[in-house]
């Protein structure tokens, strides 16, 4: 049988002869001088830090870039997207409309109708007219929801044929140019 006092008393004799020696081998002296830099060594190890800074710096700018590029795009898309369908809706409207006013059904039953669907586009449309979207497509955003509200005011308004169908070719011309801009996006 073995007994658990010895293994425990040899244990600390040897755990002490091992601090011992780790005493006797290790760093006893502490030596005279001051740390200098390396002078030759110096440039080098600055101009790395410098590249390694620089690295990451670019690394980082580009996915920013990248991060906002991508937002750019989305918001584009999106707007294009409530453009090309709130707009066909809206034409849609206004098409039956003009259908009832040359007597092919109730003027006053397609009125409301054609109304709203302008100005829903035209809400749609400049909702999604943020500053990602710039430049002549924002401009033709812009045009489109301008011209949309003013042949829904027209129409509100009973305005004459000859307004009436000047703000048709308004609208006509703002949903065109828009249009072709939003499908260069996508090239």
């Amino acid at each position: 049988m073995i007994d658990g006092g010895r293994i425990r008393t040899g244990g600390r004799l040897i755990g002490g002869a091992a601090a011992v020696l780790i005493g006797v081998i290790g760093c006893s002296a502490i030596t005279d001088g001051e740390g200098v830099a390396n002078q030759e060594e110096a440039p080098a190890f600055r101009t790395s830090v410098s590249v390694s800074a620089s690295a990451a710096e670019v690394t980082s700018s580009a996915k920013a870039a990248e991060r906002a590029a991508a937002e750019t795009t989305k918001a584009i898309y999106g707007v294009c997207e409530t453009m090309a369908t709130s707009s066909a809706d809206a034409v849609s409207k206004v098409n039956t409309y003009v259908s009832a006013v040359n007597g092919n059904g109730d003027p006053a039953v397609s009125k409301q109708p054609a109304v709203d669907a302008l100005n829903n586009s035209a809400d749609n449309v400049e909702t999604g007219v943020t500053a990602a979207v710039t430049g002549d497509l924002g401009d033709a955003l812009t045009a489109w929801v301008a011209a949309a509200r003013a042949t829904a005011d027209s129409i509100a308004n009973d305005a004459s044929p000859t307004d009436f169908n000047a703000s048709v070719m308004q609208v006509n011309s703002a949903r065109k140019t828009a249009l072709e801009l939003c499908d260069s996006t996508y090239r």
